[in-house]
């Protein structure tokens, strides 16, 4: 069921970003076979047990897969790994610096034996270059491509609450396997994806980056606000309440000043007359904006910003979007199988035109071993 029905993966992945990767290959129907250590597992299993009992970036990552346990030490278990490498059709892995050299999986050996195979690792820095060993988390990702610089207050830098360098990499490795799929068809060849975790990241931090390079000087931390637009982010209104503003062009500021703010010459300002401008004086603006709407209630500021046809949004809390009234609607929410029972999940946000949902499972460790093993012939 779906577009990759019959496509077979064979998953050497750990923590984030190859099992997202592989994950949403799961979502279109590809058939994808998670090899796991013998003891633990992937040690994401190990993270936390939120989920009565299971770890929340486990389930997850790694609903439909089927999950058997392979000692690649014991030549029995490397014995299944090469058949299962030899039938793939795509092989995805972000095991540490060498490891799949060590063990005879770089693409070179592995194209010999199957020249189908679409082969993706996926590392913190890429195959070669003076960084290629270092060991590489989210984290130490989002030091390195300058996403921490750029986020947080002036004061105090943070990193990004969830883990951007993880998912960033995860989704240039789904779809550069999509690509090499598609480019498979016409020429009957596999291809080598070498998806690097910082490559993945800076590619996002550009339009600070030319700033950066152009002007000599990057973009400001503005904590909830934006570092190019202004306004642009959340502000305080009168009930101790906050709303997030998104005034992306001269209209929306206009009508931002006149109905939302009921100062319609605020708009004509020369400090305040483009956005350039309301980025320079923002000290002066920003402060004078939430002094406007201090003795409004939020949902009084919301109206007008309804009227006004002004960009606006909540700033919920994680609990908040768990009952969200526009994903009720559209019904995003479902139940998976699991070792634990029934757990509720979040639909993929692929909406291919009648792609089927078909049932699926967080599986145990090793829950498949002897089903794939037979398959093998083993």
């Amino acid at each position: 069921m779906g577009p990759l029905a019959g496509m077979r993966v064979v998953a050497w992945e750990h923590a984030v970003a190859a099992p997202l990767a592989t994950r949403h290959l799961a979502d279109l129907g590809a058939d994808v076979v998670k090899v796991e250590r013998p003891g633990g597992g992937d040690f994401a299993r190990a993270y936390d047990s939120a989920v009565r009992g299971l770890s929340a970036y486990f389930v997850w990552l790694n609903r439909g897969k089927r999950s058997i346990v392979l000692d690649l030490k014991d030549a029995g278990g490397r014995r299944a790994f090469d058949l299962l490498l030899e039938r793939a059709d795509v092989f995805v892995h972000n095991q540490g610096p060498g490891a799949a050299e060590r063990l005879g999986c770089a693409y070179a050996e592995l194209s010999v034996r199957n020249p189908r195979l679409v082969a993706c690792s996926i590392s913190g820095y890429g195959p070669d270059g003076p960084h290629r060993d270092r060991k590489a988390y989210d984290l130490l990702l989002q030091g390195e491509a300058g996403v921490i610089d750029l986020t947080g207050t002036a004061e105090a830098p943070a990193k990004v609450g969830i883990s951007v360098a993880d998912i960033a990499s995860g989704m240039y490795a789904f779809s550069s396997i999509l690509g090499a799929l598609y480019q498979r068809a016409s020429t009957g060849l596999g291809a080598d994806i070498q998806i690097s975790m910082l490559e993945a990241l800076v590619e996002w931090t550009m339009p600070a980056a030319y700033v950066a390079q152009y002007t000599g000087q990057a973009p400001e931390r503005a904590g909830t606000r934006h570092n190019f637009v202004v306004p642009y982010g959340s502000y305080l209104v009168g009930d101790g309440g906050s709303v997030n503003l998104a005034v992306q062009n001269d209209g929306q500021w206009r009508r931002l000043c006149a109905i939302v703010l009921r100062q319609a010459d605020l708009a004509d300002d020369p400090r305040f007359a483009t956005n350039e401008l309301r980025l320079k004086h923002r000290d002066v603006l920003e402060p004078l904006i939430e002094a406007l709407l201090a003795d409004d209630t939020r949902a009084a500021v919301e109206a007008r910003l309804a009227e006004a046809d002004v960009p606006f949004g909540a700033v919920n809390r994680v609990e908040d979007v768990l009952d969200h009234p526009q994903l009720a609607a559209r019904e995003r929410w479902f139940n998976i199988d699991s070792p634990v029972g029934e757990l509720r999940a979040f639909h993929h946000p692929m909406n291919i035109a009648g792609l089927e949902r078909p049932p699926m499972r967080v599986p145990e460790l090793g829950e498949h071993t002897a089903e794939v093993l037979a398959e093998l012939g083993l």
